[in-house]
């Protein structure tokens, strides 16, 4: 059965660091390029204070990639306080490929963002 995202976010993996081959997401050829954990990236953002946000470019492609965001939304549909989740909308730009492609839609984070006075 396929793991959800608060399953995957879970599991206990390693961090990574890998030297590239080709450039990448910025990261020029042969530069040393760290690959988080979810949890990595969890404890991250629950440490971006409220009305503050991160570009993706802050903190690297692979970094606002991460599945937190779509762990974070299925807790918050499963009635989880929101106080409670991991605050995944002060990373996520409303106007990213990353935001089309999350569960939660790009009007919840932006209605988030506003509600934090997160202006972009």
């Amino acid at each position: 059965m396929k793991k959800s995202w608060k399953e995957k976010r879970g599991l206990d993996k390693k961090l990574q660091v890998k030297i590239t081959k080709k450039q990448f997401a910025g990261v020029r050829a042969g530069a040393k390029l760290l690959i988080p954990t979810p949890k990595v990236v969890d404890e991250l953002v629950k440490k971006i204070p409220e009305g503050s946000f991160l570009y993706s470019k802050q903190i690297g492609e692979k970094l606002a990639q991460n599945f937190n965001a779509e762990a974070t939304f299925q807790e918050y549909q499963n009635h989880k306080d929101i106080n409670m989740i991991t605050p995944f909308w002060r990373i996520v730009e409303p106007d990213s490929k990353l935001a089309r492609k999350l569960a939660c839609g790009i009007d919840f984070i932006i209605d988030k963002q506003i509600q934090e006075g997160i202006e972009l």
